[in-house]
């Protein structure tokens, strides 16, 4: 089970007699004192080092930019919990900008989604020249020639809004091109989604967010389908490339990471159930009824309607939808939702309000955020509000949301 291997998954690089993994953090060890035992670098090769995805002899480890402990049995916990063979990186942007310098698409289609991974995609159109698509108008991919080799890459659920979209279209209608169908599950770790059983070739994830889960750690994760023939070559050409590109993770965050993936089933399914319900609430009572199943302090359906336009997260998609969304997220729908107040001046104000949420960027950490978007996102509505649901008790959090908006009306 995924409980247990979050626990388990690196016992079998407990060299030590320590519990707990300690922390190393050298950046270069020692040679093989026997001199008959060393191999010169031309005659190394990266597979020799390990497995893909691990686990890493203990006496292996050369140079902190090629491997690690920490990160190493970072990787090794991952391989495990998704899946498939891992690789870590010192961010989520780092881990998109190395799976495009990999495939090298001519074309990519690309949907909204997180600002920062267009960021990364202008540089790299810059340096290449790529043209890109829209993902939603496949039209537009045709009349690009969005082919062999190419890049179709999908968020799910999208950043900020929460909502998700059907990984096996998306994987049909890629495949049917012959091009990779790249991931980005950030909003939806194990586990509560599984991209590669819906016909992802490449998932990434930042995890900066859920990974990490308590807001003190940058990562970045790319993960390799082995279903595809010449998945090895993937592996081992991305993990030689990240030497030279640089983007290594630091040993302690790799610490942080094991330490933080012990938890990570239980935050998640946590989070994502106080999300599912402050959704169910809010959404009942905008759309004009008395928040569903859950109670209301007296007169808060009132202040809430005076305040909140409307809700989104994918729990709350249509019934249509929901044929394939039942299937693909059987274990929850994700903690980010968004919401739009009835002006720019309560959306700004109303983090200001609250006790239990700070008003910061980022998501995926054990306390509740709320962010006005316009702080870190220039495009999106000035309206627009996104919230990361904590580990909190939902009801303590509806509470706070609750007197919060009473003091913006009142």
């Amino acid at each position: 089970s995924l409980a247990t291997r979050t626990i388990h998954a690196d016992d079998p690089i407990n060299y030590n007699i320590d519990v707990a993994p300690p922390l190393h953090v050298s950046t270069t060890y020692r040679y093989n004192h026997d001199p008959t035992k060393l191999d010169p670098c031309r005659e190394l090769e990266l597979s020799d080092l390990h497995p893909p995805g691990g686990p890493m002899l203990g006496d292996g480890h050369v140079y902190s930019r090629l491997t690690a402990p920490n990160t190493s049995r970072l990787e090794l916990m991952l391989t495990s919990i998704i899946g498939q063979p891992t690789i870590t990186y010192s961010s989520g942007l780092s881990a998109f900008h190395a799976l495009l310098t990999w495939l090298n698409p001519r074309v990519v289609a690309i949907g909204e989604g997180y600002h920062g991974c267009h960021g990364v995609l202008a540089i790299y159109q810059k340096l290449t020249h790529c043209k890109i698509v829209n993902l939603f108008d496949e039209s537009s991919w045709d009349a690009a020639g969005l082919g062999k080799g190419d890049v179709v890459h999908l968020e799910t659920p999208i950043n900020p809004t929460g909502l998700a979209f059907d990984i096996e279209a998306f994987s049909a209608a890629a495949k049917k091109r012959g091009a990779y169908l790249t991931v980005d599950a950030t909003f939806a770790p194990p586990p509560l989604l599984d991209p590669f059983r819906w016909g992802a070739d490449f998932v990434m994830h930042s995890g900066t967010k859920y990974f990490g889960g308590h807001s003190d750690m940058l990562c970045g994760v790319v993960a390799i389908g082995r279903q595809r023939e010449h998945w090895e070559k993937d592996y081992w050409g991305m993990y030689g490339e990240r030497i030279f590109l640089g983007s290594v993770m630091g040993s302690l965050e790799g610490w942080l990471g094991v330490r933080s993936l012990r938890t990570l089933e239980l935050r998640v399914l946590r989070q994502s159930g106080n999300a599912e319900r402050l959704v169910g609430w809010l959404h009942g009572v905008v759309s004009g009824g008395m928040g569903g199943k859950e109670k209301s302090d007296e007169g808060a359906e009132e202040v809430i309607k005076k305040v909140v336009e409307k809700v989104a997260h994918a729990s709350l998609q249509s019934s249509e939808d929901m044929q394939w969304l039942q299937r693909q997220m059987p274990n929850g729908y994700g903690p980010v939702f968004s919401m739009w107040l009835k002006s720019e001046l309560l959306a700004r104000h109303l983090p200001s309000k609250l006790h239990l949420f700070h008003h910061a960027t980022s998501l995926g950490g054990v306390e509740s955020l709320i962010e006005w978007r316009k702080m870190s996102d220039p495009k999106v509505e000035g309206t627009l509000l996104r919230v990361s649901v904590g580990v909190e008790n939902w009801e303590d959090l509806k509470g706070d949301f609750v007197r919060g908006c009473r003091e913006l009306v009142d």
